[in-house]
């Protein structure tokens, strides 16, 4: 049980603060993180994924390195 909080909290922190360099809303996705844990991750990805292309633009390439 005590395990499992502490997951939840790391996890919260984590996306808490990638969201925030991301330009993404933090309380929301550190809420989503302390609630399901590492389960939010390929939704985070993808979150940060659309957001870059957005603004980017669709069109353009991106690299890399």
């Amino acid at each position: 049980m005590l395990i499992g909080l502490l997951v939840c909290v790391v996890c919260s922190l984590y996306y808490y603060v990638e969201s925030f360099k991301s330009a993404l809303p933090p309380k929301k996705w550190a809420l989503a993180g302390f609630i399901f844990g590492p389960f939010v991750l390929p939704m985070f990805t993808i979150s940060q994924h659309i957001t870059l292309r957005h603004a980017q633009g669709f069109q353009s390439t991106f690299l890399r390195a």
